[in-house]
């Protein structure tokens, strides 16, 4: 099958290169041409502009920074829609607020184009093997029209609902993340201080409640000082502003959250928006004038 993919960064590339060893033919466009001479040594086919991809494509695949990005791209000029014919499958796998997939979701209809939203989970290292848990929203036929597309990059695919669903759970999903983060992060600056290893707390610990996916994958990185970003704080920053502004639309409160962004802008302010979000510890670090290391 001819793919097209728009939007080549930590996560996109690591999908179309699995897309390709799939057997794809895969078209690909980014601003950063970088991005795009990365991928044609894999095989990857450069176009370029986002309606250049949509001309060649009948199955479309947007991942993306932010809601205005998705909205350039697909609605824009030179855009997804200038180029899409009618019964095109659109794929945004970016992280955006639910109403901004339901507004582009209204557009790509009166264009005769299907739409799904299908954020993703799991970061880079999941990117890397095709294992993302991948939280879909839209029509139940498409979804599963595209599904063992979606399972090339994915070990889950789980349709939440309507158009927006997936995004919706997708915050929830960024909320839990933060928080858990954060608590590990304050735990291990206990135990730290208390003079007990914390990699010796780590292995005593996960085995039980505690241990969470998220220890498993962040506690080896904050304990060799290892903040290379799989996911970067000024994208979580950018989750959790939508999650605080999906829960005022919808009148759900969120006071862990509205702590944890406070957290990650005041690391913002400290110019470390472009490490991994585990770099949550180093708040704790500053505040103690301690490292959490092994």
């Amino acid at each position: 099958m001819k793919i097209g993919f728009i939007g080549l960064g930590i996560m996109g590339k690591p999908m179309v290169r699995n897309l390709l060893k799939a057997g794809h033919e895969v078209i690909v466009y980014d601003v950063i041409n970088a991005n795009i001479k990365a991928l044609i040594t894999d095989g990857a086919i450069e176009a370029g502009s986002s309606r250049e991809v949509a001309e060649q494509c009948n199955l479309i695949i947007t991942m993306l920074p932010n809601s205005p990005h998705v909205k350039t791209v697909v609605l824009g000029e030179n855009g997804v829609l200038e180029g899409a014919k009618e019964g095109t499958i659109l794929i945004d796998m970016s992280s955006i607020a639910p109403y901004a997939s339901q507004e582009v979701y209204k557009a790509c209809k009166t264009k005769g184009v299907r739409m799904i939203d299908a954020p993703v989970s799991g970061g880079e290292p999941k990117a890397i093997d095709g294992t993302l848990s991948i939280m879909v929203g839209g029509e139940e036929d498409v979804f599963n029209e595209v599904y063992d597309i979606l399972m090339i990059m994915g070990g889950s695919a789980v349709l939440c609902g309507d158009i927006g669903a997936g995004n919706t759970t997708k915050l929830a999903n960024q909320v839990i993340v933060a928080l858990n983060i954060a608590a590990v992060s304050e735990a291990f600056m206990l135990s730290t201080k208390a003079g007990v290893n914390p990699l010796k707390v780590f292995n005593a610990i996960k085995g039980g409640l505690a241990g969470s996916t998220v220890m498993n994958a962040k506690v080896p990185m904050i304990t060799e000082g290892n903040f290379n970003p799989g996911f970067k704080i000024d994208l979580h920053i950018k989750d959790l502003n939508n999650a605080i502004e999906t829960g005022h639309n919808v009148g759900s409160p969120l006071p862990l959250t509205a702590l944890a962004m406070e957290i990650l802008q005041t690391l913002h302010a400290d110019g470390c928006g472009q490490d991994d979000h585990c770099g949550i510890a180093k708040y704790y670090e500053k505040l103690t004038g301690t490292e959490i290391r092994k």
